[in-house]
């Protein structure tokens, strides 16, 4: 009988432990967020999703040279005295046109080896990290701002300036043998003075 009374107690006890701590949570304001509509606060250096400022790019492919996994892919063509692509937002001036800017999010670690390297701080880590696709190929974002149309627009200014600039050396190189063979021609001609 004894037996009995205490299962009975520790049944009710048990049942009252429950509730307790059930009741306790029934008051306290619940921590969840309603996402997608609410998102989480990131914190201050999270490492998300790279951005770059192509306006600030130089094409010195620092970032590029500094990635671990090498999912940066950085294209440039040099530019030429009449067609300049200007300066960045800090006053340094551009020597190159980048004609290609991909960054295949899918290979990158977010490691943020990138970011420090880059002289003109064009590239940083956003606060975006929702970035999934079906494809694999729509990771693969495009940063540069020239259509194929100017791409191939500023390699051909390009190999024109260098085709000219080659024709110049070849002109002054042509110059100077005429020159150095006229001159020896004319050291040849002179009479040599006989001593007296």
């Amino acid at each position: 009988m004894k037996q009995y009374f205490k299962n009975t107690f520790d049944a009710l006890y048990t049942v009252l432990v429950g509730m307790r701590i059930t009741f306790k949570h029934l008051f306290v304001p619940s921590v969840t967020i309603q996402y997608p509509e609410v998102k989480p606060q990131m914190p201050e250096r999270a490492r998300n999703r790279l951005f770059v400022n192509m306006d600030d790019c130089i094409g010195c492919d620092q970032c590029s040279r500094a990635c671990p996994v090498n999912c940066i892919t950085i294209e440039t063509v040099k530019a030429t005295p009449d067609d300049s692509p200007g300066e960045t937002s800090q006053g340094k001036k551009k020597a190159l046109w980048v004609t290609k800017f991909d960054i295949d999010i899918a290979k990158c670690c977010f490691c943020s080896l990138c970011v420090y390297p880059c002289p003109t701080e064009c590239i940083n880590m956003t606060k975006v990290y929702e970035f999934s696709e079906f494809e694999r190929d729509n990771l693969i974002y495009n940063f540069a701002t020239l259509t194929m149309d100017e791409v191939t627009d500023k390699q051909k200014k390009f190999e024109e300036f260098t085709a000219q600039k080659e024709a110049e050396k070849l002109a002054a190189a042509k110059a100077k043998a005429e020159k150095a063979k006229q001159d020896a021609a004319k050291k040849d001609d002179k009479p040599e003075s006989k001593p007296e």
